[in-house]
């Protein structure tokens, strides 16, 4: 019965000091949430132990291939797989296995994990890293005379609000990038808005501006004699075309062809006649004066007429 006492204590014995040395060899520190602030440096760290016989950098962008950076203080040598030049070592591995991300981008966003193994155990660290793009904040007033803000292509997306909240719309756009451009149009009672304050709320820094809209004379009075014109315009085209109309009608009536064909009038005959007439005039007077003339010819001296 001792022996058999004996024989659990041992058994328990050991199961407890093989769980202890799992959890020695095996640690996971911690896993964090980092972010970056695009086109800036971002600095990961990863436990620091002495006689740091391997370090691994293993890392899951959200879009792309994985990569690694892996170091072996035996061989002395540091080796890469699929990771770009602006991921690197910030100092010499088996002294300082912290990872460097230069020119930070979109395209870093992701998961990395440092693993180091060293005599007193394994060693893990994780990060997911968020990429923040600070959006470009324009303040404007539309044709109407309305203050406009808009933050543009901004991660994650901004938020806007104005100072003294009259009515305002809201609308979004996203990109292909990821980023999202913001529109808040404020819509104020009156023609005239002064000192309109747009306030934009972002992980990158908070930015305000202000702007007083109204809407410019000159561009009123082009409206209104644009519209006057325009009615005027009208106008006119109607009573052009009304006063057309009629009188169209009637040099159509004019311009009309006779209906039967023309017939030969009695001046027309005569006309034709007398010409012949006048020559048949013309040829008796002259016959006339012929015989005329023969018949004096004939005559006794004496009895030729007198002349």
């Amino acid at each position: 019965m001792k022996a058999g006492a004996d024989m659990k204590i041992a058994g328990k014995t050991v199961c407890v000091f093989v769980l202890l040395t799992i959890t020695k060899v095996t640690r996971t520190v911690g896993n964090n949430s980092v972010s970056a602030t695009v086109g800036s440096s971002s600095v990961l760290t990863c436990p620091t132990r002495s006689n740091i016989a391997m370090v691994t950098w293993k890392i899951s962008p959200k879009d792309g291939g994985p990569c690694t950076l892996g170091y072996r203080a035996d061989q002395n040598k540091t080796d890469r797989t699929n990771c770009s030049s602006s991921m690197n070592w910030k100092d010499i591995p088996d002294r300082d296995p912290t990872l460097e991300i230069r020119q930070v981008g979109i395209a870093h966003e992701g998961n990395y994990t440092c693993e180091v193994v060293a005599p007193e155990g394994n060693f893990h660290e994780t990060y997911h890293l968020t990429v923040l793009v600070p959006p470009r904040l324009t303040l404007y007033c539309d044709d109407h005379g309305n203050p406009v803000c808009k933050a543009a292509a901004g991660k994650p997306a901004a938020q806007i609000s104005w100072v003294l909240e009259s009515n305002s719309t809201r609308s979004e756009e996203g990109h292909d990038n990821g980023t999202v451009t913001v529109l808040r149009k404020f819509t104020a009672y009156s023609t005239n808005v002064s000192n309109a304050t747009c306030i934009m709320s972002h992980p990158s820094g908070n930015q305000s501006k202000s702007i007083a809209c109204h809407l410019s004379r000159t561009k009123s009075f082009f409206l209104y004699v644009f519209i006057i014109l325009f009615f005027l315009s009208i106008i006119t085209f109607m009573a052009v075309v009304y006063y057309f109309k009629p009188h169209s009608d009637r040099l159509c009536h004019k311009n009309k062809p006779p209906a039967t064909a023309p017939t030969d009038s009695p001046q027309d005959d005569t006309m034709e006649v007398e010409p012949y007439t006048t020559y048949v005039q013309k040829e008796n007077v002259i016959y006339n004066s012929v015989s005329d003339l023969t018949v004096g010819q004939n005559l006794p001296q004496g009895l030729l007429p007198a002349t």
